[in-house]
């Protein structure tokens, strides 16, 4: 009976795959900026700890905030402008049909001479001018406010990206100081996201034959555990081996050595 166990314990560690593996957050996330501008504050409290609703880095955003209050009060001169030139324009229509209805009494009217024919059209086709004139104004205006709705967006977007918050994510790092003038794509700061944990595995070729049927165990001990992702392309820095990935409960610390086994 004890030779049957060693044979069976035997032919298992035999076929079984050993391999070694940090424990990662499940990702690590480069944040860049997207402005351009001076890095007014940075709160170095909160480094390593989970991010809530507080920003953590704060970039100038001043003279966005400026700009966003003059486009407002433009674009609430424009809409009175325009209330104004509709009023003018339903004037000029109630006009414009009254004089319509003369020049065509009078047209064909032989009592009346034709300097009074020509300047009753020449009339109306002010009128019309006018109308045309003032519709014209209307659809200019209204072109300019879809202007101004577009670079406010693009400042309260500014606004939003001069205070980073990234909620529920760790703060990993912080790649910039105070006073430091940053641009766009520059690196800010890395955050990592703890929900899960993340071990990588470099297999050997043999071993990507029946992958769907391994159990995973960690440090010896059997789970229910599956690969999650393995890439079917040789890694460019561990030639000939291929990647793969195991995502876990997150762990109390990370940055632990495991000892992973297919079995």
């Amino acid at each position: 009976m004890k030779v049957l166990f060693f044979v069976s314990l035997l032919t298992t560690f035999l076929f079984s795959e050993v391999y070694y593996s940090k424990v990662q957050p499940y990702e690590l996330r480069d944040i860049g900026s997207s402005v351009s501008g001076l890095v007014l504050d940075i709160d170095e409290d909160l480094l390593g700890k989970k991010l809530g609703s507080e920003v953590y880095i704060k970039i100038d955003d001043e003279l966005d905030k400026k700009e966003l209050n003059l486009l407002n009060k433009k674009i609430e001169f424009i809409q009175k402008k325009i209330i104004t030139n509709e009023k003018i324009l339903k004037n000029v229509e109630s006009s414009l049909v009254k004089k319509r209805k003369n020049y065509d009494r009078i047209k064909s009217l032989k009592i009346k001479s034709s300097v009074e024919k020509d300047r009753e059209f020449y009339d109306l086709i002010n009128s019309e001018n006018l109308f045309l004139n003032t519709q014209k104004d209307i659809l200019n205006l209204k072109v300019q406010i879809s202007d101004y709705e577009l670079r406010k967006a693009q400042l309260k977007k500014s606004i939003n990206d001069k205070s980073l918050i990234n909620k529920g994510f760790v703060l990993y790092s912080i790649k910039v100081k105070v006073g430091q003038v940053v641009s766009p794509s520059m690196l800010l700061a890395q955050v990592a996201d703890i929900s899960k944990a993340k071990l990588t595995i470099y297999l050997d070729r043999t071993d990507l034959e029946n992958l769907t049927d391994k159990i995973v165990y960690i440090d010896g001990k059997k789970t229910d555990y599956k690969l999650t992702r393995v890439v079917k392309i040789a890694d460019v820095t561990n030639i000939s081996k291929y990647k793969a990935e195991i995502i876990i409960k997150s762990p109390k610390v990370f940055s632990n050595l495991v000892k992973v086994e297919l079995k």
